[in-house]
């Protein structure tokens, strides 16, 4: 059972401060151990959609610009167009497409890795009312 405040002497009140401050430091590198590792976890989930974006980037190039241009080249051609200019409009307005794509992927991925969904709020919070807490008591 613990002592009144009025009956513990000056020592007492100091090695209960000392030994609260030391509980609540302990507690809050765990708080801070747990957030951070929330944080990460949030931040790779950011890093694989960025790196399926870059992925299906790449695939769409590749398979996109071969299978649509020519298809595209073709009704071009078949509506009227020498088969030079239907290949430079076709590869033009595919390539667009594909990228257009491809940026809306990164951009995801990159908004999953601002700074402001890596901080550390709840941490934060409770070291200020620590703070505050151990600023009342002394």
């Amino acid at each position: 059972m613990a002592k009144p405040l009025d009956d513990r002497s000056l020592p007492e009140l100091v090695t209960g401060l000392v030994g609260d401050i030391s509980g609540l430091f302990r507690k809050e590198i765990d708080l801070a151990k747990t957030e951070a590792s929330e944080k990460m976890s949030h931040a790779l989930t950011g890093v694989e959609t960025f790196a399926a974006g870059l992925v299906l980037a790449i695939c769409a190039i590749g398979v996109l610009l071969a299978a649509l241009v020519k298809g595209f080249t073709a009704f071009l051609v078949a509506q009227g167009m020498t088969e030079p200019s239907a290949d430079a409009l076709s590869s033009v307005v595919v390539g667009i497409v594909v990228a257009l794509i491809a940026w809306a992927l990164v951009s995801r991925g990159l908004a999953s890795l601002k700074g402001e969904n890596l901080k550390l709020e709840r941490t934060s919070a409770s070291l200020q009312r620590d703070a505050k807490i151990i600023k009342d008591r002394t």
